[in-house]
């Protein structure tokens, strides 16, 4: 009879660990369900609220091999990591294909544990088709990141499609594995509820600077000054998507690596691209790396008209090359060099 109390009561304690563990877990999934409300400083092209993504249908899933993941460090924004791909597979029940090699993803985690996030990808149909994707994303933590996609797929082609709608995806970095997983949704029918029980709120700290989603314009009267850097930079074959949904002409660029001497020595790391817009007046938003020779990674940012382009950085405010997150820059047009352009940069002066 002692070890049949004993029995009853490890039974019912069980009965009880198994009831919370359930509960825990049925939480997790309400909060989950709930739409997420990014910060206004980085709304995500849905500010009125993001969707989880598994309450919309299934549009096609991402497989992809990373090539690399760079540690930047703390920067103004916040601590920031950039992964390059090497390559990836589409699959799915609306689009198969690939991802082409170089995509970047752009992670940005605050002091509270809020995640940004911004990916530029091409991916190449079945049929091949260049489509142009740049995303942005958020998470209260990285529990329940949400990363909205934006296509530009071309307006002539079967998957003109891809270019109206609302698309939200799951993604899954696993860096020991070293591989990235985009799930991406069709969430086009799905209602968004202005109860604000039904709502979890990004907050950012206060203080932090916000990361521009757009490249610096010069301002009246920058003229180039003191010469920075000259890159020579090498590149692969244009991928042409042509004319898109927002009239622009897309053309992009992959850039495979190349040279940086002047203030800075080092290299540029294979990854990214030069952004075109063809249309008139022709504009290029180059996103890529830097590797310094002493190891220091930097993000940089080249974007304007032709004729007047303005470099932007980013790299750790603990570091030797800190003083380039505040300077202002200005860049030559690219001209021919061998396997690429050749680009040369300056301070910028009134």
């Amino acid at each position: 009879m002692k070890y049949s109390k004993r029995i009853l009561f490890i039974f019912s304690a069980l009965l009880l660990v198994g009831s919370s563990i359930q509960r825990a877990g049925g939480q997790g999934t309400a909060d989950a369900r709930k739409v997420l409300i990014p910060h206004t400083s980085w709304n995500c092209g849905m500010a009125d609220g993001i969707p989880a993504p598994e309450s919309g249908t299934v549009v096609f899933e991402a497989q992809m091999q990373i090539d690399n993941i760079y540690a930047v460090g703390k920067t103004p924004y916040g601590n920031r990591q950039v992964v390059v791909v090497k390559d990836g597979v589409l699959s799915g029940p609306k689009l198969t294909g690939s991802v082409t090699t170089g995509a970047l993803d752009f992670e940005l985690k605050l002091s509270n544990g809020v995640i940004e996030i911004e990916q530029i990808l091409v991916l190449k149909t079945s049929s091949g088709q260049y489509i142009y994707v740049r995303t942005a994303g958020a998470g209260a933590d990285t529990n329940d990141v949400r990363v909205v996609m934006d296509f530009e797929a071309p307006n002539a082609s079967e998957f003109a499609w891809l270019n109206s709608g609302k698309y939200v995806a799951r993604r899954v970095v696993n860096a020991a594995a070293k591989t990235m997983t985009l799930r991406v949704y069709d969430v086009s029918g799905v209602a968004v509820p202005a109860n604000s029980t039904n709502v979890i709120r990004i907050a950012k700290p206060s203080g932090v600077p916000e990361q521009p989603w757009d490249y610096r314009k010069a301002a009246p009267g920058e003229k180039q000054g003191k010469l920075l850097i000259t890159e020579s930079v090498t590149l692969s074959p244009s991928l042409r998507v042509g004319a898109t949904k927002r009239g622009v002409n897309r053309n992009i660029i992959p850039i495979t690596g190349g040279e940086v001497t002047g203030r800075i020595t080092g290299k540029v790391l294979p990854g990214g691209a030069d952004y075109q817009n063809l249309t008139a007046p022709a504009t290029i938003d180059a996103k890529y790396l830097w590797q310094t020779n002493d190891g220091e990674v930097i993000v940089v940012r080249n974007g304007g008209a032709f004729g007047s382009l303005v470099p932007t950085f980013e790299v750790r405010t603990d570091g030797p090359y800190a003083w380039l997150n505040t300077g202002s820059y200005l860049s030559s047009p690219p001209g021919p060099a061998a396997g690429g352009v050749g680009i040369t940069m300056y301070d910028s002066t009134r």
